[in-house]
């Protein structure tokens, strides 16, 4: 390993040493386990005797700033930090007991050996040019086996050429409320506060439009540049956008030439019958369709991809340049792969089991006792509570993690008279979990 010393020999060399090489263990510069250069090495490149350097070594590890054995070299000690303990025990008072928080799918069954068969495939015949700087549109190799995978999994028109790969959703939206110049965007209410932030600060204002039992209230929309909308399983209510809401919301773009952004929230998990296809297959002139692998492989991916109207791709393709100039490629010829070779289908088939099996066990747990809505399709479900504040609480107490529907509000709280409910999301607890999970939740809800 090289090693970057500054020796101050004022006090001689080996003090000078000594002191760079603790300072360096205490700074963190040298990592617990880090194995140091041998002796002879660092002598040579410091200029300085071999002696010197072993009595430094020596009185380090007397110090305990070191370590070292017979055959393993010297190695950096791992010392307590209160910093570090401090940190550590918030942590550990800031993780959930049970975490039935929504949003994320169960990362644990990643499919780890698919990933890496795919990996292999694709950097063993992938062309040297796919290490270098790239099409800020993505990889071809991606939007063609994405182009054929949506159209027929999700009823998307996506030519290769109308594609975007993105670092994942928020990417998506900010890239779109760049490129709409600040124009107000209507965004479900309720619906996810991160998002209307990402809006905002990427120049757009946010204007709230009502979802009912129906889906967003497309009559409601006015002359807002853009909707984003759900459809195929609102977040948080877990509605279904009705037939005709999507015949509104396309009238209303074609009139008004609003975009009608569809985030593609949960399209794959449908538990009733098949999973119900995209707005975008309606109105392709009109809708910009958005995906993402996080739900279906696991966020950590950074995987996602925009379908564009014609007249937006190549403002979207120059925000992208100007953004990141491209997603990173090795991962996006990986994604290829697994599409191409069924893979990624078999494996979300296996996750719409999974999922449907734990949606299962909370109505078997609840559903008896409890109104719940949007447990047909999804990784979460609305359980409709009395005060949610109070229950909340006893959460809390309880050591449980669970969203509730008045974070999701654009009002604080949602206001007088607004139904309020806990967001149970079934696919973060490992598989082990979740049972003991399911029955902390109907304590809490029982009041015990």
């Amino acid at each position: 390993m090289d090693l970057h010393l500054e020796l101050a020999v004022g006090d001689g060399r080996r003090a000078g040493l000594e002191r760079a090489l603790r300072d360096a263990v205490r700074d963190g510069r040298l990592a617990p386990g880090e194995r140091l250069p041998a002796t002879r090495r660092l002598a040579s490149e410091l200029g300085i005797s071999r002696n010197t350097v072993k009595a430094a070594y020596d009185q380090l590890v007397a110090e305990g700033y070191l370590t070292a054995r017979q055959g393993a070299g010297t190695q950096v000690a791992s010392l307590p930090s209160p910093d570090a303990e401090a940190a550590n025990g918030a942590a550990r008072t800031r993780e959930p007991r049970f975490d039935l928080r929504p949003g994320s799918p169960d990362v644990g069954a990643f499919p780890a050996a698919a990933w890496l068969r795919a990996l292999r495939r694709a950097i063993a015949t992938a062309p040297s040019l796919a290490y270098d700087y790239g099409d800020p549109r993505g990889r071809i190799e991606l939007r063609t086996a994405l182009s054929g995978y949506l159209g027929r999994a999700r009823g998307v028109i996506a030519p290769p050429e109308r594609i975007v790969i993105t670092s994942g959703y928020v990417q998506g939206l900010a890239l779109l409320t760049r490129v709409l110049e600040g124009g107000a965007v209507a965004m479900e209410d309720p619906g996810l506060p991160f998002h209307r932030e990402v809006v905002r600060r990427n120049g757009g204002a946010v204007a709230p439009v009502r979802v009912d039992e129906r889906g967003v209230c497309a009559e409601e929309l006015g002359d807002c540049a853009a909707v984003v909308v759900t459809p195929a399983h609102q977040y948080p209510t877990g509605v279904t956008l009705h037939p005709e809401r999507r015949r509104a919301l396309g009238d209303w773009a074609r009139a008004r030439g609003g975009l009608i952004v569809e985030d593609d929230y949960d399209g794959e998990f449908r538990y009733d019958r098949q999973p119900v296809g995209a707005l975008q297959g309606m109105a392709p002139g009109q809708v910009v369709y958005l995906g993402t692998a996080s739900k279906t492989l696991g966020p950590a991916l950074r995987l996602g991809w925009m379908v564009l109207p014609p007249h937006l791709v190549d403002a979207v393709a120059d925000a992208k340049l100007h953004s990141d100039h491209h997603t990173e490629s090795i991962g996006q010829l990986a994604l290829a792969e697994l599409i191409d070779s069924h893979a990624y289908d078999r494996h979300v088939r296996a996750c719409r089991l999974r999922y449907r099996r734990r949606r299962d066990q909370l109505l078997d747990r609840l559903g008896a006792r409890r109104r719940m809505r949007g447990i047909a399709a999804g990784l979460h479900a609305l359980v409709e509570v009395d005060d949610e504040a109070r229950v909340l609480a006893r959460a809390a107490e309880a050591g449980l993690a669970v969203g509730h529907l008045g974070e999701h509000w654009h009002t604080p709280g949602g206001g007088a008279g607004r139904p309020q409910g806990l967001v149970v999301g079934y696919g973060t607890p490992r598989e082990r979990a979740y049972p003991e999970a399911l029955e902390v939740l109907g304590k809490v809800l029982d009041g015990a």
